[in-house]
């Protein structure tokens, strides 16, 4: 397949992929369910962080979590006391547990009190065409507060060589300006330009398949490869083609 007809068949299932139908098996539903900013990037960052394993599982656990906030996240991050967080402790998703749970609360709070909030957290630190030094940077910030060691694995840092799927997924959801109505794109400081490919299994063996990576570990190293790829069929919206990508692994086992 030549550049040009890579190009033209990822395009193709970009359109197929990207559209509304998407939401429906994708945690991306809830954020949608909100429409203050606050809330949609509270509920995009906190259902992003536990997007691994089964995701009928990831979307009902999400869904577990804005009922445990009173589905105001914003307001129950600003005014929680000890007992909302007692509350929580009960709640699991694979290795993210309650007391995880609490840290990311307070967390969060801190990140609104003291940092002007997550837009503003990861405008910062941007680099000319990447933002893993300001998801590195957000990661410092975020663990200012007292919390368990445990809970930074939560967490990904791309400067330690990780590709971080789960925060370029939401980092994605957050930036690009999306007209189909899947992605949100409410935050206006920061360039889609500069997003990176979430990087996970079925998107990392398409595109081994498809010679846009030949890395075989799906770390850092292997993100830059395949941003650097996918910039050169679309420099302004290179992540367009997570779509294709991962809809070819999951929806058609390409």
């Amino acid at each position: 397949m030549t550049q040009t007809e890579l190009k033209d068949f990822l395009d193709e299932k970009v359109i197929q992929y990207n559209n509304q139908d998407f939401i429906e098996s994708d945690p991306v539903q809830i954020p949608h369910l909100f429409s203050q900013k606050e809330d949609i990037e509270i509920a995009g960052f906190l259902s992003a962080t536990i997007a691994w394993g089964n995701r009928k599982m990831i979307i009902k656990n999400s869904h577990q979590m804005m009922e445990l906030m009173g589905n105001t996240p914003y307001d129950f991050i600003m005014s929680h006391n000890d007992d909302d967080i007692a509350r929580l402790e009960n709640f699991v998703h694979r290795t993210f547990n309650g007391k995880d749970f609490g840290s990311f609360i307070k967390g969060l709070q801190h990140i609104y009190k003291n940092h002007g909030g997550l837009e503003a957290v990861f405008s910062k630190n941007q680099e000319e065409d990447s933002l893993q030094k300001s998801i590195h940077e957000f990661k410092k910030a975020f663990f200012e507060i007292e919390h368990l060691q445990r809970t930074q694995k939560h967490i990904s840092d791309p400067l330690n060589n990780s590709a971080a799927k789960r925060i370029n997924m939401y980092l994605r959801w957050m930036v690009r300006q999306d007209t189909k109505g899947v992605d949100l794109g409410i935050w206006k400081n920061i360039s889609p330009a500069k997003l990176s490919c979430p990087l996970d299994v079925h998107s990392g063996n398409v595109a081994r398949k498809l010679e846009l990576l030949s890395r075989k570990q799906n770390d850092g190293k292997a993100l830059a490869e395949l941003d650097l790829n996918l910039r050169k069929m679309d420099p302004l919206d290179p992540v367009k083609y997570d779509f294709a990508l991962f809809g070819l692994g999951v929806f058609e086992g390409f």
